[in-house]
């Protein structure tokens, strides 16, 4: 039975176009929404064996609908120029790709596809339609499905109705009740989907229930009644045209062979290096060579079946398997290697069993702990890591993973020190693209085109989850040796990528590999804490939060519930009348906490739930969860440190977070005065002093702010005399808090409101302030105007180290946003280059720590700050050492300088 594959070429360029960052090659073309798209028909080609085929995208100009309803989509702004500037790139890609393009005048990219679905249902045909637009679940059917490639949602009939509350059938009426704002059709005032989906059940169809209007209840009724005259219409509107005299047929959109010339010349034009490497590596089309061993596959004029890149994965169930195997990694230059596990937590789970890969294709599954009813013999786990204990512990074997670092711990737990680490696909991607997610099924797809395997497809979600040990192990080794061997094709498309960009390849090499090293360490150590301390402050923050529940009941004359928003903002905006600032979504007052700051400069009770929201989430995330949080193997709590996430370069710390513990307040540096040292032991704290203010003088080159730190000088002091024009000696403790407030909330991007909010001035004194700041530091303004235009220009800024920090917003035709991103971009470069510096700085302190032969240990780092937790005879030497490592990481336009603090505790030392 054929099948033909019809993607909503329009649906997906506009997603693409917003979803990715702004890309753009070297002569500032944008690229961003092209590479979307090709990527998601690459992943579509992989997943359906498709016949026949066709992108089909609306043409311009207008459609017979705007003849029926001129206000029809009129609510549009115009399209961007970055999205129009690449229609015809696109266009001419998709050609070249080999896929049918359709395009058709007056009518649009759905009806085309209603047509041609229809024809083909008709014949006997399945149909795949991928798409994101909701309205093209009305033609799903028997044979019919409707796929979304970017959510990786597929309904058939039943899908739809489960999804929607209505059959395929009824999407029509659906739509027509509850409107369509994408399309500006209006709806039945104040119907959504629950009260359309209760109407149509009940009356079966719009035809019935507008027969029936009359017995409809309440004010939704009343609109339903008053729209009436408009539904025929708006029903009319939102259902798909399936009758067009289109110039070709289903059958007329076989699947074509690709342009290689032409697709050669588009890959270099928007420089796609890694799709043109494959492209130049590809056989002729015909040819029978094999392709070179580890290259990623070319792209195909022939989809590839799903799952069809699985064919080469073996299980290792025998000793004669197992040596086979264990001879290829020896040999190998590089194998890619992963474990499946008991469970997520580094410092507990287990092996289930390891994969390997050392040539695309090919892949092995060794499973060592499958527990199910009937499961095979495996080999025993004891006698296999015994054997492959020396190449896991070998510098000399070269491995490749994806976050090696889990891989790490999983293998320490067994008694085994993993070495050889060389490549991590996780680390290759973050320094690549740090604003997209990292996870390799996405990876997968948005550089291979394939669609993996995932974790919830093998194992199952939520309270239907079973454990890796109790899958079926021909399941088991579909997804595991798929791990290894998409890990080994990442790292061929990644590494070609970052082999064009030398400070990229730096910075993955030099900095986050290493780091990632040091955090393993850290990780295994973990920080010792005084569980009794903690119970004492969670006893006393409780009695404070009773006490203020009650105060807060007495301001309000009534009990309620401070947890709750709709309570609350009864109370507040209804009960005491204060004033609404903003509203959430849904149109209710909002009682964030931003909205509460500024009431609570006016008004005691929003001040008093200001104090209570704090000192819960101290009580919560803190002081009740850390004592549980002790490993009962070592007596200490492990955080674990994530380098892929923020897009700036900083680590973020989980399970527990330690990066957020507030230390301006009494009540936060007494739980950092729970991270203890040891016995004979004391805490070291080290952190960089004033160091985005320094990157700033660096960045900006400014003569005034350089001159400052060159001489050792107070900067905030220097700052208030040139701001007030006084000497420094004249300067007073108001006015330096004034400039150092000026000088943080600069690098923030604080505009004169702002700054009028925090120092509770008015906004004209602010704006002077601001004015004669930087008319006595022109270099600052100078660098911030510099950067803000080269954001615009090429979607992204960069660390003094070459760190990109990616811009999506830069553009954006909404004034808040765009702003956002404006002041995003003066800021990121310097929060960026800290990230970097710490980093570099944890890589030399681990590095000397170990050459040195000191039993003092990294034990954390937050933000611009290490801890170390040090022996007593070893303190005096790691206080001298220490600042002068972590200055000698970089040479800057300004020295580069470390406060170092000693004490029983975290609190103590810092």
């Amino acid at each position: 039975m054929p099948t033909l594959l019809l993607v909503d070429g329009s649906s997906y360029l506009y997603r693409a176009f917003h979803a990715l960052p702004d890309l753009r090659n070297s002569a500032g073309e944008p690229t961003g929404a092209v590479r979307g798209v090709l990527a998601m028909l690459r992943r579509l080609e992989s997943d359906y064996k498709a016949d026949y085929r066709a992108c089909v995208f609306d043409a311009k100009g207008k459609t017979f609908r705007d003849d029926w309803f001129p206000a029809y989509k009129a609510q549009r702004p115009p399209m961007p120029e970055d999205l129009r500037a690449q229609i015809e790139p696109l266009h001419a890609a998709v050609r070249a790709e080999g896929w049918p393009l359709l395009m058709e005048d007056g009518v649009e990219a759905d009806d085309v596809i209603g047509t041609l679905t229809r024809q083909a249902a008709e014949a006997g045909w399945e149909v795949v339609i991928s798409t994101g637009d909701k309205d093209l679940t009305q033609l799903v059917g028997p044979g019919v499905r409707w796929v979304n490639t970017m959510s990786e949602e597929v309904l058939d009939a039943a899908g739809v109705e489960a999804k929607f509350g209505v059959p395929p059938g009824r999407i029509v009426d659906y739509l027509a009740l509850i409107g369509d704002t994408v399309d500006n059709v209006p709806g039945v005032e104040k119907c959504g989907p629950k009260t359309a989906v209760k109407w149509l059940s009940q009356y079966g169809d719009l035809d019935t229930l507008v027969a029936h209007a009359a017995e409809v209840g309440g004010k939704v009724g009343e609109n339903l009644r008053k729209h009436l005259d408009f539904l025929p219409l708006g029903r009319k509107l939102v259902t798909v045209v399936t009758d067009l005299p289109l110039p070709v047929g289903p059958a007329d959109l076989a699947v074509r062979p690709a342009d290689r010339a032409a697709l050669a010349e588009l890959y270099r034009r928007m420089e796609f290096k890694s799709w043109l490497k494959e492209l130049e590596s590809a056989p002729p089309a015909g040819a029978s060579e094999t392709p070179p061993a580890g290259d990623a596959p070319p792209p195909s004029a022939e989809p590839a079946a799903p799952g069809a890149h699985r064919q080469g994965y073996a299980t290792l169930l025998d000793w004669d398997a197992f040596d086979a195997w264990l001879a290829q990694i020896q040999a190998a230059e590089l194998t890619a290697f992963d474990t499946e596990t008991t469970g997520l937590d580094p410092l507990v789970a287990t092996l289930v069993g390891m994969s390997f890969a050392t040539v695309t294709g090919q892949a092995a599954y060794l499973p060592l702990a499958h527990t199910y009813a009937d499961a095979p013999a495996q080999l025993p786990l004891a006698e296999v890591l015994a054997r492959l204990k020396p190449w896991l512990e070998s510098d000399a074997h070269r491995k490749l993973g994806q976050n090696l670092k889990y891989d790490a711990h999983i293998l320490a737990n067994h008694g085994i020190r993993l070495a050889g680490i060389a490549e991590d696909t996780l680390l290759e991607s973050y320094v690549l693209e740090s604003d997209k997610s990292h996870d390799m099924d996405s990876l997968a797809s948005r550089h291979l085109g394939l669609k993996t395997l995932t974790y919830a497809e093998v194992c199952g979600k939520g309270a239907k989850q079973i454990g890796f040990g109790e899958v079926d192990l021909a399941r088991a080794t579909e997804y595991a040796a798929e791990d290894a061997d998409i890990t080994l094709r990442l790292h061929h498309a990644l590494s070609a990528q970052l082999a064009a960009e030398p400070a990229l390849a730096a910075l993955y090499r030099d900095v986050e590999l290493p780091t990632a090293r040091v955090l393993f360490e850290m990780e295994r150590t973990g920080v010792l804490i005084d569980d009794f301390l903690l119970a004492q402050h969670s006893e006393e923050l409780g009695r404070r939060l009773h006490a203020l529940e009650l105060d807060a009941h007495a301001l309000a004359g009534q009990p309620f519930n401070l947890g709750s928003p709709k309570q609350l903002g009864e109370i507040l905006f209804t009960k005491l009348g204060l004033p609404v600032l903003k509203k959430t979504a849904t149109g209710q007052p909002s009682t964030d906490e931003d909205v509460l700051t500024q009431l609570a400069e006016d008004y005691p009770l929003p001040k008093l739930l200001l104090e209570h929201r704090s000192l819960a989430k101290l009580k919560n995330t803190y002081t009740d969860k850390l004592p549980l949080m002790v490993n009962p193997r070592t007596g200490r709590v492990h955080t674990s440190f994530s380098q892929a996430v923020a897009v700036t370069g900083r680590l973020a710390s989980t399970e527990p977070n330690l990066q957020n513990i507030p230390i301006r307040t009494p009540e936060g540096r007494r739980i950092r005065a729970a991270f203890i040292a040891p016995a004979g032991h004391r805490i070291v704290s080290a952190d960089y002093s004033q160091i985005e203010l320094r990157i700033m003088a660096h960045l900006s080159g400014d003569a005034g702010l350089l001159n400052a730190f060159a001489h050792g000088e107070d900067v905030h002091r220097a700052t208030a005399a040139e701001i007030f024009g006084i000497t420094p000696m004249e300067v007073g403790s108001e006015q330096r808090r004034t400039a150092k407030v000026i000088n943080f909330g600069l690098i923030y991007g604080m505009s004169a409101h702002g700054l009028a909010r925090n120092l509770g001035i008015e906004r004209a004194a602010a704006a002077t302030y601001i004015d004669r700041y930087f008319a006595r530091y022109p270099g600052v303004a100078a660098y911030m105007e510099r950067t803000r235009t080269e954001a615009r220009t090429q979607g992204y800024v960069e660390t003094v180290f070459g760190r990109r920090l990616y811009l999506p917003e830069i553009r954006a035709q909404q004034v808040g946003r765009r702003q956002a991103a404006e002041r995003a971009a003066i800021n990121a470069p310097m929060q960026g280059t800290a990230a970097d510096l710490i980093k570099k700085a944890m890589i030399a302190v681990s590095a000397w720590l170990k050459t040195a032969g000191v039993r003092a240990r990294l034990i954390l780092q937050v933000h611009d700050e290490l801890v170390l937790e040090v022996p007593d005879d070893e303190v005096a030497l790691i206080r001298e050492r220490l600042p002068q490592l972590m200055a000698g990481v970089a040479q800057l336009s300004v020295p580069l300088v470390a406060e170092v603090g000693v004490g029983a505790n975290w609190d103590e030392a810092h």
